[in-house]
């Protein structure tokens, strides 16, 4: 592949969107725009900052993040 070929398809890439039909899609491209899609949709609908799990009996079992160390 040469480097025009290869930044031509970058650009095509990058200018995708998520559309309804990338969840019947098998290439990886659509298969990630649906599951990135379904991952936000979650997220907006829960209307939580903090990261949950729903539990099956109704309760939420709060993920706790682990201290980030700064690297200098």
């Amino acid at each position: 592949m040469d480097r025009k070929q290869s930044k031509n398809e970058s650009s095509e890439v990058a200018g995708r969107i998520y559309d309804v039909s990338d969840y019947k899609r098998e290439d990886p491209l659509s298969s990630g725009l649906a599951q990135t899609h379904e991952q936000v949709s979650d997220t907006y609908a829960e209307g939580e900052i903090k990261a949950v799990i729903d539990d099956v009996n109704g309760r939420d079992i709060e993920i706790k993040k682990e201290k980030e160390e700064k690297k200098y």
